[in-house]
C-alpha cells in the first residue's frame, strides 16, 4: 500500500483514540475547558452513562461567534503562548473538541458577556455545520450525543451504564477538589444528583470542599501538610495512620492545580506511610504541588494524566519528608471511626456479639478467655443476667462465685488501688491516667472527657521499634566483611548509578565499588541482614535508584528487621503491669511519633468520648 496523507476525519479519530477513552474522558475535557474560561458554575448532565448524552453548561467568558469554527478545528487554542514550557491552563493541546466531534454528534452554543446574542455550531462524525444564531445566557453549553456512533467498534469496550457513571462522578470529584470556589452539579439518568456548593480558596474552604467529596470523617482524621523546598511547595491534608483504606482510590494529587495520577507521587506517599501502615492499607490524601511551570512537563500524555518533573528526587523527598514531619508533629491521635465502631457495637440489639475467641496472636488471652467461662453476649437483651438460661442465681453473682473477689487484689484491677486520685495534670494529657488493666492486655485510661483503651503489646511494640530505628540510623550501621567479594554483573548505567551512591550505601553497611565497566564488587553487607542474597539485593537497589534515585530498599530491609526485633522484645500480652508502669507506657506513647499504630498498622488505642458514652445510656 503506498504512503498517503490521512484525511482530517481519520486524523481526528486517531487522536480521539488517545484522548477520548470513555465518557468520563469527554466530561474531563469539557469541564477543564469551562474552568479555563473562568466559570464559577459548572453543570453536567449525562444519560446512558454518558454514551447517549453529555451536556456541560458553564457561566464562563464564552466563545465569540467568529471563533466558533476555529474552536472545533484541530490544534486551535487560546490557552498557549509561544512558550510550550509555560503552561498555566488545564487544556492547551487544542485536540479535545475536534476529537469528540469526529466520533460523536457535538454541538456548541456560546455567548460572551459583550455579545448581544448567542451562536451555535455543530459537528457530526467529523462533518461541520455552519454557524447559526441561538438563544443562550452568558457562557457555553457543549452537548455530546451518541458517543462513538462513528466508531462502533469502540462501543464494545465500554462497561455498563453504572460503571461509566461512576467513572464520570470520580472525574468530577477529582477536578472539584482543586477548584473549591466553583459550584459543580452532576445529574444522571438514574435521577441521582451530585451537588458540590462553592466554598472559597482559603485553607478552610479547601478542607470544606474535600469534606464534600470524601465525607465528613476525613477532616476529623486529617493532618495539614505545609512544606517547601527549593521553590517547590507542598500543601494539603493526609489522614492519620489509623484512618486508612483498602485501596488507593482516595489519594488525590494535583500539580499546579491539575489533577494527575503520577507513579512518583503515589510511590512517595507509600514510602512516607511505610512505617505506619501495612502493605494492604492505603492512606487518604489530598496533596497540592505548586512549582514553576518550566520545571514540570505536562505534555507527556495526550490526556495530560501524567507529568514529568525536572528534578524527581527533589519532589519525592519533599513529599516523603513533608508527610513524615507532619505525622511527627501531629502528636498522638486516634481515628474517630474507631470510637464510632465501639458505639455501634455497644448498642443493644445492633448485632450478635458472640465472642470470636482470642485476639490476634494473644495466646495468653485465649487461656484467660476459656478459664473465665464467658459465653458471649448473644443472649436475649431482655434477660441480661440470665447468662446460662436459668435463674439469675446461676449468673455468676452467687455467694460462692464472689469468694474469689475476697482473695486479695486481682491481676486486672483498678490501677488506683492503694493510690491517691490521679493528678489533674494526668487527666489533662492526651491518653490520660491509667485506671485498670483488663484481660491482661488492655489498659483502660481516663481523660477529662473520654475513656481510652490501649493495647499494651501493640503500643510497646511501636515504642521499641522507634527506639531501635533511631539507634540504627543515628550512626553507621555495623557491617560484616565478606570472605570473598561478591561480583554482581549489571548494565553499565546501573553500575555507575550504584557507584555514585556508594557513600550512602556504606552508611547502611553495604560496601560496594566498581569492578570493571559492567559490574560492582560487594565487600561488606549489613550485619543485621545475616546471610542474604547479595545479588538480588544489589539488583533491587539498582532498579530503585533508576526509578527514584533513592536507596530506600536497603533502609526498608533494615527497618523490617528492627520491626521483627521490636515485636519479640516488647511487652507481651498477658503480662501484668503495675499502675506506674501503665502510666509510664502512656506517657511514652504521647512522646513517640507514630504511636497511634503498631508496626503492622493496627491501632494501638481507641478513644471513646464522654459524650458518646452518655448517648449510649440515653443521657443525650
Amino acid at each position: 500500500m503506498p504512503i498517503r496523507q490521512l484525511s482530517e476525519t481519520m486524523i481526528n479519530q486517531i487522536a480521539a483514540g488517545e484522548v477520548i477513552e470513555r465518557p468520563a474522558s469527554v466530561v474531563k475535557e469539557l469541564v477543564e475547558n469551562a474552568l479555563d474560561a473562568g466559570a464559577s458554575r459548572v453543570e453536567i448532565v449525562t444519560a446512558g452513562g454518558g454514551l447517549n448524552l453529555i451536556r456541560v453548561t458553564d457561566d464562563g467568558s464564552g466563545i465569540p461567534e467568529q471563533e466558533l469554527a476555529l474552536a472545533i478545528a484541530r490544534h486551535c487554542t487560546s490557552k498557549l503562548s509561544e512558550n510550550i514550557h509555560d503552561i498555566r491552563s488545564l487544556g492547551f493541546r487544542g485536540e479535545a473538541l475536534p476529537s469528540i466531534g469526529s466520533v460523536a454528534r457535538l454541538s456548541i452554543r456560546s455567548r460572551t458577556a459583550a455579545g448581544d446574542s448567542a451562536a451555535e455550531i455543530g459537528i457530526e462524525g467529523g462533518r461541520m455545520s455552519a454557524v447559526k444564531p441561538a438563544a443562550a445566557n452568558r457562557g457555553t453549553t457543549v452537548e455530546v450525543r451518541d458517543l462513538f456512533f462513528a466508531t462502533p467498534a469502540r462501543l464494545k469496550f465500554m462497561k455498563g451504564e453504572r460503571a461509566e457513571s461512576s467513572a464520570t462522578s470520580d472525574v468530577v470529584k477529582r477536578i472539584a477538589i482543586a477548584f473549591p470556589s466553583v459550584r459543580f452539579t452532576l445529574a444522571g439518568s438514574d435521577r441521582s444528583t451530585l451537588e458540590l456548593p462553592a466554598t472559597d480558596d482559603s485553607s478552610e474552604g479547601r478542607l470544606a470542599r474535600v469534606a464534600q467529596v470524601m465525607g465528613a470523617d476525613f477532616p476529623d482524621n486529617a493532618i495539614a501538610i505545609d512544606a517547601e523546598r527549593e521553590g517547590v511547595q507542598l500543601s494539603g491534608h493526609v489522614s492519620i495512620p489509623s484512618f486508612s483504606r483498602a485501596n488507593a482510590l482516595q489519594q488525590y494529587a494535583y500539580v499546579n492545580g491539575r489533577p494527575v495520577r503520577d507513579k512518583l507521587i503515589a510511590g512517595a506517599i507509600r514510602g512516607a506511610f511505610a512505617d505506619v501502615l501495612p502493605r494492604d492499607r492505603h492512606a487518604v490524601t489530598v496533596l497540592f504541588l505548586t512549582l514553576d511551570p518550566g520545571t514540570v512537563d505536562v505534555n507527556v500524555h495526550p490526556a495530560k494524566a501524567d507529568v514529568r518533573f525536572r528534578d524527581p528526587g527533589l519532589v519525592r523527598g519533599l513529599i516523603v519528608g513533608g508527610i513524615r514531619e507532619a505525622l511527627a508533629n501531629a502528636g498522638i491521635r486516634a481515628a474517630t471511626t474507631g470510637a464510632a465502631g465501639m458505639v455501634a457495637a455497644f448498642r443493644p440489639g445492633a448485632a450478635s456479639y458472640s465472642h470470636p475467641g482470642p485476639a490476634n496472636g494473644h495466646r495468653s488471652y485465649d487461656a484467660a478467655y476459656r478459664a473465665s467461662g464467658f459465653s458471649g453476649f448473644d443472649r436475649s437483651a431482655q434477660r441480661p443476667l440470665d447468662m446460662e438460661g436459668g435463674a439469675p442465681g446461676n449468673s455468676g453473682f452467687r455467694e460462692n462465685d464472689q469468694v474469689a473477689f475476697d482473695a486479695g487484689p486481682l491481676a486486672s484491677a483498678d490501677a488506683r488501688a492503694g493510690l491517691d486520685e490521679a493528678a489533674e495534670t494526668l487527666l489533662g494529657t492526651a491518653l490520660g491516667a491509667a485506671r485498670a488493666q483488663v484481660h491482661e492486655n488492655y489498659i483502660v485510661a481516663q481523660t477529662r472527657d473520654s475513656l481510652v483503651i490501649v493495647d499494651q503489646h501493640a503500643a510497646h511494640e511501636r515504642l521499641v521499634y522507634e527506639a531501635l530505628k533511631n539507634a540504627l540510623h543515628s550512626r553507621a550501621v555495623p557491617s560484616q566483611m565478606l570472605l570473598l567479594p561478591e561480583i554482581v554483573d549489571l548494565p553499565e548505567d546501573d553500575a555507575e548509578r550504584l557507584a555514585m551512591h556508594s557513600e550512602t550505601l556504606a552508611r547502611f553497611g553495604l560496601g560496594i565499588e566498581r569492578f570493571g565497566p559492567g559490574a560492582v564488587a560487594v565487600r561488606e553487607t549489613p550485619s543485621m541482614l545475616g546471610e542474604t542474597n547479595v545479588q538480588q539485593l544489589v539488583r533491587d537497589l539498582a532498579d530503585e535508584i533508576a526509578d527514584n534515585d533513592t536507596v530506600e530498599t536497603l533502609k526498608g530491609r533494615l527497618d523490617k528487621i528492627a520491626a521483627t526485633m521490636a515485636c519479640h522484645g516488647s511487652v507481651r500480652s498477658g503480662r501484668l503491669l503495675k499502675p506506674e508502669e501503665m502510666n509510664a507506657l502512656l506517657r511514652q506513647m504521647e512522646a513517640t511519633p507514630g504511636s497511634g499504630t503498631c508496626n503492622h498498622g493496627r491501632p494501638t488505642y481507641i478513644e471513646l468520648k464522654l459524650a458518646d458514652i452518655e448517648r449510649l445510656f440515653g443521657r443525650r
